[in-house]
């Protein structure tokens, strides 16, 4: 009978555990695999110990490596972000290694305390839809938003909790294809993305549908339109979500079969060429009041060269351009779409933004950025480059609790993110996971300020190529103008923007009224 009681103490041990783990929402991998979770944090927790032992490094792992995603970890929970005893990167043989060149002496006095500052301003220096005068132009408040992930590639909770995030952080929630769920109405503004099949704006026989459109975006939120030309997961191919992944709700939604995959059309059925993509962006912007833009991977130059010419002569245009990276990936895509297809972003939006600034007409666009963008120091060449805003995908899945164990297009993410199956979506709590994601808004925001003003400059808008270098190994530095074919000043804004960035980022005067918010100062235009 000893040996019974012996036994009994673990084994309610073990059950109080199980219990624990299964009623707390802090730990989505604990809820869903309850005691035996415990061991991935222990083996994190050893980790670096480990790795003394084997191959993997602290910089080697892909997508994002053990740094890039121990920062972003830091960063949502709040915790000490700092690395001790120096870069593990190799540096010294670094092919296309950016460094940024910090300012000894400079006019920008640093912005005080920034680490425990989560209402630092960094608006967008241009006035998105302004410079075509649509009724309904803004200026975004938030430098970083959330990219478009649809639901249906993401979880019930995964998209409440970036919704609820982005809107704790005060930035832009783009909502996917995948059309406007109820799990995007929880306070985060949108940008509404139309795709090959335009969900949520279609008609029964799967045609693009203005009036539903109009009503759809009068009923939520919604701050601008995306028309998605192709993504850096997929260039080429339209979107795709398993069957697996298709739910009830889901099927209702996109309005589609759940005995099949479901596949976008490649291209938009709409338009066929530049000049009748710029009528149906006049169109939708005539309608709406709303500033419309276009999301794509890059590939062929010959239609963002036509883009260019037509943006400058017929007096139509877009409001906004996102430029994704090859590297892109939060959709399942074939492996070698993933891997062989379009441009990696530091080679496609430079050949894009030239376009633009040969003709002298770059004030006219907002840019935008997507593909790992949500890692600071790659961020940095993305402003110097010309970037007005980032968008992050994998960033903001990671600050809610993906842990990149890619298993996205198999519905069997262990964290709740990527899923729907029932029991792994309870894991995810969007009340804690929602903290989270604007944790890390925030933290990259402070971050990029950090940045900045190191190089002596007040706003990431103002990083230009002068403030960054490209390393050939140990050997030799190349500025990043020269680095990627720029004109020098290409990159800047213009002196209105920098004096509009002054007026936005400059500190309220001691005994004096605070600088009206960047969102009253949007109100106002």
């Amino acid at each position: 009978m000893k040996w019974k009681a012996a036994l009994a103490v673990p084994a309610v041990a073990v059950a109080a555990v199980a219990a624990r783990d299964l009623l707390q929402k802090q730990h989505a991998v604990l809820r869903n695999f309850p005691v035996i979770g415990h061991l991935r944090y222990l083996l994190e927790q050893v980790g670096p110990e480990l790795r003394q032992y084997i191959v993997t490094d602290n910089d080697s792992e892909r997508p994002f490596s053990r740094d890039q995603r121990r920062w972003v970890y830091a960063s949502s929970k709040q915790e000490n972000p700092y690395f001790g005893f120096g870069t593990d990167n190799d540096v010294e043989r670094a092919e296309g290694y950016a460094i940024l060149k910090h300012a000894t002496f400079a006019e920008v006095v640093p912005t005080e305390a920034p680490h425990q500052r989560d209402d630092l301003p960094v608006p967008c220096a241009k006035v998105l839809g302004a410079a075509r005068g649509r009724r309904h132009a803004f200026r975004p408040d938030s430098l970083i938003n959330v990219s478009a992930m649809s639901y249906g590639s993401l979880s019930s909770a995964a998209v409440e909790a970036l919704n609820r995030g982005a809107q704790l952080a005060g930035a832009l929630h783009n909502t996917g294809e995948g059309g406007l769920s109820t799990h995007h109405r929880h306070g985060g503004e949108l940008i509404f993305q139309i795709g090959t099949a335009y969900f949520g704006c279609r008609d029964e026989e799967g045609r693009f549908d203005l009036h539903r459109l109009k009503d759809l975006v009068a009923s939520a939120p919604v701050k601008a339109i995306e028309i998605k030309l192709s993504q850096g997961a997929k260039p080429g191919l339209g979107g795709l979500l398993p069957q697996a992944k298709i739910s009830d709700e889901i099927a209702e939604i996109r309005g589609i079969r759940q005995d099949r995959d479901c596949i976008s059309p490649s291209r938009h059925a709409e338009f066929n060429d530049v000049d009748s993509m710029l009528d149906f962006v006049e169109l939708i912007a005539s309608e709406t009041g709303l500033p419309v833009g276009i999301k794509s991977a890059v590939g062929d130059s010959a239609s963002w060269v036509e883009l260019a010419e037509q943006m400058t002569s017929s007096g139509r245009g877009v409001d906004y351009i996102s430029i994704d990276g090859g590297e892109g990936g939060t959709g399942a895509a074939p492996l070698t779409f993933s891997d062989s297809v379009s441009l990696p972003f530091r080679l496609a939006f430079p050949r894009v933004y030239s376009e633009f600034a040969k003709r002298g007409i770059t004030d006219r666009v907002v840019f935008m950025g997507a593909g790992k963008l949500g890692i600071p120091s790659n961020a940095a060449v993305a402003f110097g480059l010309g970037v007005d805003l980032v968008y992050v995908a994998r960033e903001a899945m990671l600050a809610i609790g993906c842990i990149q164990a890619q298993r996205c297009h198999t519905d069997r993410c262990p964290t709740g993110v990527a899923t729907q199956n029932p029991w792994l979506v309870r894991g995810l709590d969007p009340d804690s996971k929602s903290v989270r994601c604007a944790n890390y808004l925030n933290a990259w925001r402070r971050e990029m300020v950090k940045l900045s003003e190191a190089c002596g400059v007040v706003h990431p808008g103002l990083l230009s190529t002068e403030h960054i270098e490209i390393l050939l190994g140990n050997r030799h530095a190349t500025p990043l103008w020269e680095a990627f074919g720029y004109e020098r000043g290409w990159g800047m804004p213009s002196r209105e923007q920098q004096d509009s960035i002054a007026m936005l980022m400059a500190p309220a005067p001691r005994g004096g009224s605070a600088q009206p918010s960047p969102t009253a100062q949007r109100s106002a235009k």
